[in-house]
């Protein structure tokens, strides 16, 4: 077998101009999302409407993912993406307005949240195109034979720019300002200008063909064909279910801004240190197998990655020492960046070009959604079980998910992805 180039995805045009838009989009959106955690908490202490934020956007976001699917293999991928951008600036400029000084002076609190929620709702109906449409759009500017290694770099540049969106967001409250309150408002206005940024890079990216040959098709038996294909394909479905699970129960850094302010006691500087580390975590690891692919093999090293999660998790919640809850959350990014670069790996190439919209709408109705209702669960449980005990309950949730996986698919266990990645080879 000849060797793998590890910078094969990069040696593209086009690639690298998507990446940069992806790196300026989830850069923004990343701030956008902790600022408005910190916010939040800020207006009300209380955790419980940290975890509403992550429903707030679950619930367009699962109601809309199907039918986004549908539509995003019935279009022009570049256009739409465009489409999406411009929207998404829509809501940036809107918090960024919210949080004025005017506002926060002269509004009430319930006023504020109601919507600050309400942005966070469109947030996420135009997550269920975002989604789709970039999973779909990827596949379209590389060949087939370098999909792993685009699957490799694309995931590494949404980890840099979670890492640094995550981190910038943390200091700039800090930093930007007299005092928070101010520090918040420049920052969603540095969300804006990024997106806006985005934007107009994205046009130099070449509209593409639409490859579904069925144009028109009824919406009922589109949507059925993409579920159908989801549920029938084992390796899939597999990989889809074991990171849902592990994502909704261990879904702890979404109570970081209480373990900064009330256990820790680090401050907002602190809070960004904590978002960070996963992210710094999954990055590193996402850098390392554009080296060493992982293709063989995949569902046995997919299990001990989650299981590594969940155990990350269960040291994060049981620490009150800073550095300490820093590299377990550090170790948490590490095996979830094994896990995401053998999911996109998967799923690219196991579905087939005409379906990737719908295939892509159901992983984020299985996985990416679960961040927000992760969000929803870590919030409700830290209410009624105590924040510490609820990350160390989602970390042994985790683990009982990986153990039951394991012992009832032994189908999974042995899956490996060698054979595809010639047949991609010998296609191309």
């Amino acid at each position: 077998m000849p060797k793998k180039d590890p910078y094969a995805a990069l040696r593209y045009r086009e690639f690298n101009i998507f990446i940069l838009v992806r790196f300026a989009l989830v850069f923004a959106w990343s701030m956008q999302f902790v600022i408005i955690e910190w916010q939040v908490y800020a207006l009300t202490k209380d955790p419980i409407y940290i975890g509403i934020i992550g429903l707030m956007e679950i619930i367009p976001a699962l109601s809309m993912a199907l039918f986004a699917g549908h539509i995003v293999d019935q279009r022009e991928k570049r256009n739409l993406l465009a489409t999406c951008i411009a929207l998404f600036s829509l809501i940036s400029f809107g918090l960024f307005w919210i949080t004025s000084p005017s506002i926060t002076a002269s509004w009430s609190v319930n006023h504020i949240l109601y919507c600050i929620y309400g942005f966070v709702f469109f947030g996420g109906l135009l997550r269920s195109f975002f989604g789709p449409t970039i999973f779909s759009l990827v596949a379209l500017i590389v060949p087939k034979k370098v999909y792993p290694n685009a699957a490799t770099w694309n995931s590494s540049t949404w980890q840099m720019a979670r890492v640094l969106g995550v981190t910038f967001a943390g200091f700039s409250i800090g930093w930007l300002g007299v005092d928070d309150q101010s520090g918040v408002h420049w920052s969603l206005c540095i969300v804006f200008v990024l997106v806006m940024f985005s934007l107009a890079m994205l046009y130099r990216i070449n509209r593409k063909p639409i490859l579904n040959p069925n144009i028109g098709e009824p919406v009922v038996k589109s949507l059925k064909e993409g579920v159908s294909f989801v549920f029938k394909t084992k390796a899939i479905l597999g990989a889809l279910t074991l990171d849902m699970i592990s994502v909704l129960f261990g879904g702890a850094i979404a109570l970081a801004a209480v373990f900064a302010t009330d256990i820790l006691n680090v401050g907002s500087e602190g809070f960004g240190i904590l978002v960070a580390a996963p992210n710094v975590g999954s990055f590193l690891t996402m850098l390392v197998t554009a080296y060493i692919p992982i293709v063989r093999k995949a569902g046995m090293k997919l299990l001990v990655a989650v299981f590594g999660f969940g155990l990350s998790i269960i040291a994060f919640g049981l620490s009150t020492i800073f550095w300490i809850s820093v590299a377990a959350l550090f170790l948490s990014g590490v095996f979830d960046g094994v896990s995401m670069v053998i999911r996109q790996t998967i799923l690219q190439l196991k579905t087939p070009d005409h379906m990737r919209g719908r295939v892509s709408s159901v992983n984020s109705m299985f996985v990416g959604s679960s961040n927000e209702l992760g969000a929803f669960e870590s919030g409700l449980t830290a209410k009624l079980m105590g924040t510490a005990t609820a990350v160390v309950f989602g970390g042994t949730m985790t683990l009982i998910t990986v153990i039951s996986t394991a012992l009832v698919s032994p189908t999974f266990r042995k899956l490996d992805l060698t054979e595809d990645m010639e047949a991609n080879d010998k296609e191309d």
